[in-house]
């Protein structure tokens, strides 16, 4: 979903031919990996099995690399 966003926001300035919409679109990685890494803490703890999971499925944002 994470990595859908992204592409999705990325392509949105060149669709609308604006390169000023490229700015917003520097800070998305940044603020989905904050949000990804508060979001794992939170289920961690409230989550029962959540840590057998994360040993599953390895990959948070982009498949084979992070």
């Amino acid at each position: 979903m994470y990595l859908a966003a992204t592409i999705m926001y990325l392509a949105m300035p060149m669709i609308l031919g604006s390169f000023y919409a490229l700015i917003p679109v520097i800070f998305l990685p940044l603020l989905l990996v904050i949000r990804i890494l508060n979001e794992e803490k939170m289920l961690k703890t409230n989550l029962e099995g959540y840590e057998e999971y994360m040993k599953k499925v390895r990959y948070r944002l982009i498949p084979l690399i992070w």
